[in-house]
């Protein structure tokens, strides 16, 4: 076993807290990595000093004579700036990328986690999950005025929020109607952020808050919108073909490799569609590499904070060096992490010709809300072949049955669902983020469904209907055309 896959190791056990609360303000922290290649047995050591004077973190792994390397490495940061607590956990992570180090790699933002990512088969995040503090939570304290939610400060002032309570309320009964174990849907305005519902229920625990902005659910084969944005930007077509055979549940290193068995092709658009896992892990061996992955990751706002009013756990992602590994979080198969409204912010990427857009969750004390210039992800031309990938899913892929329900159907909406289970104890994850229309998007969409063996909806059926009520609540723009009666005046 390598020094990175037993530091890999190390990191996901790493106390969860600083996963869940990564949201509260940071106390300094040291950290000292110590590798020994001697020939004594594997060992490891994690110690946590949480005293007012700040916490340090040391991490020691010793391995056989087969490990990597024969000398003792030490490194020490002062964590007290975001870079440098990156940095730390760069380290911890496996070590500095080839071409430039671990300063290098954590001199931008979002291309190390800042935080240990916890590792999906034997330590789910969801399992720690703790409820938002009512404090933090602006719908909770909401009291309804008219027609509006509105948040009253300790100061007295009074702050109206974005949120149709109605669209609010139809979502939130749906999935109490259902009796979700673990569910969480929200619907924004992807031109402006503009946030119109955050829904949330759980049957499994009743007093559970804050679903919406946690980020303990695995994004599955959400990420592949961000694999196919980097095949994208690394000359990949939207019609370019790869040939597989399996892979459809599980991958090995052979599946990576052209085989005379390959008797099945898919174009790109096609395999997001279907969320073809094999062709997803092909072409990421074939054409992406670690660096080109994170980066398009961190665009995406992955291992970043968001600002929000509320408190949104960074959505974390480890994206390792590692050939095989690297192939199997491109399919969506790697410890990556999502919450709901980044899932939405993330769909809203294409529906904005390729901008980031914040999420607004208070309006503006004057004036209307008026869409801004956003942070370029993508190139239009990009965001344009995204959408066109997206719209597999709905109209030949994964979503189709669901979206060609009679009576329930969404012109022009576009999407990628995305499913994955822990075994033990089992929790089925399904998500659909997206949005509709496809031409003039109104509303942006996320939903997740966290079920048991036996479900009643999972997250597909869930985004529908959120798109479907969500473009009920939004009304399509009034063209304004001059009367009849002026035809032919001049």
């Amino acid at each position: 076993m390598t020094i990175r896959r037993r530091l890999l190791s190390a990191a996901a056990l790493f106390p969860l807290t600083l996963l869940l609360g990564a949201n509260e303000p940071q106390p300094e922290a040291t950290l000292a990595v110590a590798v020994d290649s001697g020939t004594g047995s594997a060992g490891l050591a994690v110690a946590v000093d949480s005293g007012t004077g700040g916490a340090g973190l040391a991490v020691a792994a010793a391995t056989g004579t087969g490990g990597m390397g024969q000398a003792t490495a030490e490194a020490s940061v002062d964590a007290g700036s975001p870079e440098s607590h990156a940095t730390a956990n760069a380290a911890v992570l496996g070590g500095a990328p080839p071409d430039g180090g671990l300063a290098a790699l954590a001199a931008e933002p979002g291309l190390v986690p800042p935080v240990p990512v916890p590792s999906r088969q034997s330590a789910p995040p969801i399992a720690k999950l703790q409820p938002l503090p009512r404090a933090a939570d602006l719908l909770a304290r909401a009291k309804l005025e008219g027609d509006r939610l509105v948040v009253k400060g300790k100061d007295g002032r009074k702050q109206v929020l974005t949120v149709d309570p109605g669209l609010q309320a139809s979502l939130t009964n749906i999935m109490r109607d259902y009796e979700v174990p673990y569910g969480a849907v929200v619907v924004l305005e992807p031109s402006t952020g503009r946030v119109l519902a955050m829904a949330e229920h759980s049957v499994a625990r009743p007093e559970m808050r804050g679903l919406p902005v946690r980020a303990v659910f695995p994004a599955a084969s959400i990420f592949k919108i961000v694999t196919g944005s980097a095949l994208l930007e690394a000359g990949v077509p939207p019609s370019m073909e790869e040939c597989f055979h399996g892979g459809k549940r599980r991958l090995s290193e052979k599946h990576l490799e052209d085989s005379e068995r390959d008797g099945a092709c898919y174009s790109l658009a096609l395999a997001m569609g279907k969320s073809a896992n094999v062709i997803f892990a092909k072409l990421t061996h074939k054409h992406l590499t670690a660096d080109s992955l994170r980066r398009m990751a961190a665009r995406f706002r992955f291992n970043r904070e968001i600002t929000f009013p509320v408190p949104v756990d960074v959505s974390l992602a480890s994206i390792p060096e590692e050939s095989f590994g690297l192939a199997n979080t491109g399919a969506g198969f790697g410890d990556v992490y999502l919450s709901p409204l980044h899932g939405a912010l993330v769909a809203s990427v294409a529906a904005n010709d390729g901008r980031w857009v914040d999420p607004v969750l208070v309006e503006p004390d004057s004036g209307p809300l008026l869409p801004p210039e956003g942070e370029p992800v993508l190139t239009p031309e990009a965001a344009k072949d995204l959408t066109a990938m997206l719209e597999e899913t709905v109209t030949h892929g994964t979503a189709r049955g669901i979206f060609r329900e009679r009576n329930f159907r969404v012109d022009g909406a576009v999407g990628k669902t995305g499913t994955l289970a822990d075994r033990n104890p089992f929790r089925d994850y399904s998500w659909f983020v997206g949005f509709a229309p496809k031409d003039n998007p109104r509303v942006a969409v996320a939903a997740v469904i966290v079920n048991d063996p036996k479900w009643r909806i999972r997250g597909t059926w869930l985004g529908r209907e959120a798109l479907r009520l969500g473009l009920e609540r939004v009304p399509a723009p009034v063209e304004l055309t001059a009367p009849a009666s002026a035809a032919g005046k001049h």
